[in-house]
């Protein structure tokens, strides 16, 4: 397998530039070391980076990649022109198309979250947040009433990174509140959920991965067991279609995946910006 030296360089946090290099980097059967350079928003720091990246592309005999999303074009020249990486400009390959397309030049603003203190949705995302947080493992069941979902499994399955992941991205408020023997013994979803079932959806995972996971938590413990693992996953399967409870498999699937596949059937005007 190739190994490359990948750097994700932009005026801003980076995220963008490393969310969408990745997506086109998984189209290759490379071994990428990620290097990613937030904040690059001067002269003196694009000079930086170049004679990182420059350095590296002597080291390791073969030139670096570098995703970019730098508005300032002098420092986007600088970068350009100095550097020994092969440099993909994200924004330009798009900005300059849509100007033309739209009549109207953009606004070249450094930095996509310069005003977003400002903006309704930030706040959306904070509340839904904390609300997440302390709705976190079934730490508390008041105000599940304004819960926009209220995920349900059996323990590590991934109903935290996920309920999380709504939060942060999306501004879903989302609870997760675990399944446990008692619940499979009573045959019933806990209590708390039952006036709520119509927001609740379902996270399942294979047996033996669920065993691994636990494993790593209680070493040996029944709780890891993979005999227990496979009837916990079993009665919660089985409580989910008694209940009625839309649920997928998060074995092979990301939280971005599980995470679309939520919104589509609990939220699916989230989708719509």
């Amino acid at each position: 397998m190739i190994a490359r030296t990948v750097y994700f360089v932009s005026d801003g946090t980076g995220i963008t530039a490393e969310t969408f290099g990745n997506s086109i980097l998984a189209q290759f059967s490379i071994k990428a070391r990620h290097v990613r350079r937030p904040f690059i928003d001067t002269a003196d720091k694009a000079q930086a980076v170049v004679a990182e990246i420059n350095e590296a592309a002597i080291r390791e005999g073969q030139r670096p990649i570098v995703f970019a999303t730098l508005v300032d074009r002098d420092v986007l020249k600088i970068v350009r022109e100095h550097c020994q990486g092969r440099v993909m400009d994200m924004f330009g390959t798009f900005i300059e198309p849509l100007e033309d397309e739209f009549g109207i030049k953009s606004n070249h603003r450094v930095g996509r979250f310069s005003d977003v203190a400002q903006s309704q949705e930030y706040h959306d995302r904070i509340e839904a947040i904390n609300f997440s947080l302390a709705h976190d493992d079934g730490q508390s069941a008041k105000n599940l009433d304004v819960a926009d979902v209220i995920l349900v499994g059996v323990s590590r399955s991934g109903k935290t990174p996920t309920s999380l992941y709504l939060a942060m991205q999306h501004g879903i408020k989302a609870a997760n509140y675990p399944l446990i023997p008692e619940d499979f013994e009573r045959r019933k979803l806990p209590a708390p959920l039952l006036p709520h079932k119509r927001k609740c959806f379902g996270l399942t995972i294979d047996p033996e991965r669920l065993s691994s996971i636990r494993n790593e938590r209680r070493p040996g413990s029944k709780y890891a067991d993979t005999l227990n693992c496979r009837y916990e996953v079993n009665e919660a399967e089985a409580m989910m279609k008694r209940e009625g409870i839309s649920w997928l498999s998060s074995t092979h699937k990301s939280i971005e995946e599980i995470a679309t596949t939520i919104l589509r059937d609990i939220r699916p005007d989230r989708l719509v910006y």
